[in-house]
């Protein structure tokens, strides 16, 4: 009988299909702020991950916006659902360091793995902003972008101005703008991520301080400084560009990306991962430059700071979901998908090797300007230009929305909102500090 019943159950099994079924893959969930053309990226990047290899299978979730997938992975976390991968924009940095018990540090989950992972092949800017006090690299650099400058090569053209030579001043760019505007253009100058390209990178790029101890660099007593004489100056040259139609404000975060695209707006500064929307879907000729900055000032331009996102592991995960995410850090450290990656979207190449061989291909020559943003973060940075590390930068960020915009509306002077950000913001500063002592 019991020969019958293993003939029996050997045939059965052949007749399902005359293999045993392979194991299940081990699943890996990454959420992602990605959008229009840098979503497709990141889908495309999951999918040829998951096509070189059998054994895991990472599934990118798109979770709204930086601070929405911030918020959802408190709250996941709490619940004991969190991902096994969180994309965090920069300014959530400090935040995250300081969230004791949430992360595993990226360095330990590449080692836990045995793969390699030395934070000297990073660009120094990036990989020294993800690193802790205590010299141990917290996060794994994904897309790291710097605040650029773009113009639109045709509109330029059209008022007559050199498009070969895009304005380098602040002072050339209200020149620009006059002219875009006699000429008939109704959006000369816009601004996207306001408070990162007018008051973060703006400081960097001046060698000039928004924050005491190295811009938080130093310490959580760090204190907002942004209303000194420059950046009254700079926010008050903008404001009355807004009265006289010169700037044209759009929105918050990267909206007024959309007015660029549609070629409504002929310049704009915001991320150097803009270029892979622009490149795709703008109808005319344009052009990548540095920022513009103040010729008067002593030690510009310095260098800007680091923007866009890094990839946070969560902590209460099994060791084998660990070393799917040390095989798929592994993947996306590649020379050559780092060097495409970089060519797709404008973030920047992060390590040095993907640098080297993006520049070895001849992109930049067949593409001028696409390195802009790279070399704006190679330079030497000093203690004021290192970068922006500062607790409750989230809420911080939306302070400086509503203030920036009550200058745009003409219903408070640049002095009145910068003083109204440092006030405000040191209080969040504060209470960062309060609620993270050791």
């Amino acid at each position: 009988m019991r020969k019958v019943l293993n003939k029996l159950a050997a045939a059965a099994i052949l007749s399902a299909g005359t293999t045993l079924p392979a194991l299940a893959q081990t699943e890996i969930q990454w959420w992602h702020s990605m959008t229009a053309v840098n979503g497709e990226w990141v889908n495309d990047l999951a999918k040829e991950f998951n096509a070189s290899q059998k054994d895991y299978k990472v599934v990118p979730v798109f979770k709204g916006t930086y601070d929405e997938s911030y918020a959802a992975a408190v709250a996941a976390f709490r619940a004991g659902t969190a991902p096994h991968i969180l994309q965090v924009f920069e300014v959530g940095t400090a935040t995250m360091m300081a969230s004791k018990g949430v992360v595993v540090q990226v360095g330990k989950v590449m080692a836990d793995a045995g793969k390699k992972f030395d934070p000297a092949a990073y660009i120094p800017a990036v990989a020294g902003y993800y690193t802790a006090p205590n010299g141990q690299m917290m996060s794994f650099p994904f897309n790291s972008s710097t605040t650029v400058f773009y113009i639109n090569r045709d509109a330029f053209a059209a008022a007559g101005l050199n498009a070969d030579k895009p304005p380098a001043t602040w002072p050339e760019v209200a020149l620009a703008a006059a002219k875009l505007k006699a000429s008939g253009h109704k959006c000369p100058i816009t601004l996207a991520w306001q408070g990162w390209t007018q008051l973060e990178s703006f400081s960097t790029w001046h060698n000039t301080e928004l924050a005491t101890k190295g811009n938080g660099m130093k310490g959580l007593d760090a204190r907002l400084v942004v209303n000194s004489p420059l950046h009254v100056r700079h926010i008050e040259n903008l404001g009355n560009m807004a009265k006289t139609g010169l700037f044209i404000y759009k929105g918050r975060a990267n909206v007024p990306e959309a007015s660029f695209v549609s070629g409504e707006c002929a310049m704009i500064t915001t991320s150097s991962g803009f270029y892979g929307n622009v490149a795709k879907n703008a109808k005319f000729k344009f052009a990548v430059a540095p920022l513009p900055y103040y010729p008067d000032v002593d030690g510009a331009p310095q260098n800007t700071v680091i923007g866009g996102a890094s990839l946070w592991v969560m902590s209460g995960k099994k060791p084998e979901e660990y070393k799917g995410v040390a095989n798929f850090f592994e993947f996306l450290s590649n020379v050559d998908i780092q060097s495409a990656s970089h060519k797709r979207t404008g973030y920047l190449p992060i390590t040095l090797a993907a640098f080297k061989k993006t520049e070895e291909s001849g992109f930049y020559k067949q593409n001028p300007g696409a390195d802009t943003a790279v070399n704006q973060m190679v330079r030497k940075t000093t203690e004021k230009s290192r970068g922006i590390r500062l607790g409750n930068y989230v809420q911080i960020r939306a302070i400086e929305d509503e203030e920036l915009e009550q200058v745009w509306a003409g219903k408070k002077s640049a002095k009145e909102a910068l003083d109204a950000i440092v006030k405000r913001g040191n209080e969040q500063l504060e209470r960062f500090q309060k609620a993270n002592k050791s």
